[in-house]
């Protein structure tokens, strides 16, 4: 079992002073009147453990999301007949700047901005610079609808999100608006426990890593904190040894295919969703888990 005090220093919050100085000289960046792209349609926004104050010392990257809010994409399959014939008749007329022009763009614009720039599958890397920015990535994203219910322009339901292609691929969406709600509702029903306990998975995820006992990328920041969301409220409590094994035993006994994301839009552990944790890194993180507390 792991100690109680160490425990407690890995629950702290890391540092944040460096991490909202680049955000915000980033941010500036992307909107100044210079930029490429329109700005009257542009929004940029944090996501990640430093939007959502889960981050620990081992974090490095500022995520940041560059988004195109002129036009959306949308999921229409949750429409009744009726609402879908509804929303095909009010349908505008067709985009003249849209995700791939924005795209194109806003990378033109970040590789001129910053040195080594190197274009990912699914972000623009921006390595931190002499005068002490941060690493960051920024994804460049279009605005998601999920629709429940269209009658009209001025009567319709939806989840509204992102969403981005990665590599030119297909469509993935995401909402972390409603991740970064959810966990701090969840932390203030858990007496301010929640964000906390996920400070330590995940330092203990990092020292794993650094003790080669586990590979770098099983286990994501985003999984941790989806994982955690589903243990009921009344687990985070006493010591942190207590609730630490009371989450655990939580998760690893719960029916898997029913654990959500924090976001509740997604399930948590699928194969071949792009937006869900591969099966066999959940069971090797857990696994590692385990061992590592017994140890």
């Amino acid at each position: 079992m792991i100690a109680e005090s160490q425990l407690t220093t890995w629950s702290t919050l890391g540092p944040t002073t460096q991490f909202t100085d680049t955000y915000n000289r980033i941010r500036d960046n992307l909107l100044d009147k210079g930029a490429p792209y329109p700005l009257a349609d542009t929004e940029v926004f944090l996501q990640g453990s430093y939007k959502n104050t889960s981050n620990v010392y081992g974090d490095s990257d500022v995520d940041i999301v560059l988004c195109h809010k002129g036009a959306f994409y949308k999921d229409l399959t949750r429409l009744s007949p009726a609402d879908l014939a509804a929303y095909n008749a009010a349908t505008g007329g067709s985009v003249t700047y849209g995700y791939d022009a924005f795209k194109r763009d806003a990378t033109a614009y970040v590789s001129r901005l910053y040195n080594n720039v190197q274009v990912k599958k699914k972000v623009l890397y921006v390595p931190g610079g002499n005068s002490g920015r941060r690493d960051a990535d920024i994804l460049v994203a279009a605005r998601f609808r999920r629709y429940h219910e269209f009658k009209s322009w001025t009567n319709q339901r939806f989840d509204e999100g992102i969403c981005f292609f990665p590599n030119g691929g297909a469509m993935v969406e995401n909402f972390p608006e409603q991740h970064s709600a959810n966990c701090t509702s969840k932390h203030q029903n858990t007496n301010s426990r929640f964000k906390p306990i996920v400070r330590i998975f995940k330092n203990m995820r990092n020292t794993m890593i650094q003790k080669k006992l586990l590979a770098e990328g099983i286990a994501p920041s985003y999984f941790i904190e989806g994982m955690l969301y589903n243990v009921p409220n009344d687990k985070f409590v006493d010591t942190y040894q207590s609730a630490w094994i009371n989450c655990f035993n939580h998760i690893v006994t719960a029916d898997r295919d029913k654990l959500a994301t924090a976001n509740w839009m997604h399930w948590l552990v699928r194969d071949g969703s792009p937006t869900s944790w591969p099966v066999a890194n959940f069971n090797t993180f857990t696994a590692a888990l385990k061992k590592y507390w017994e140890s």
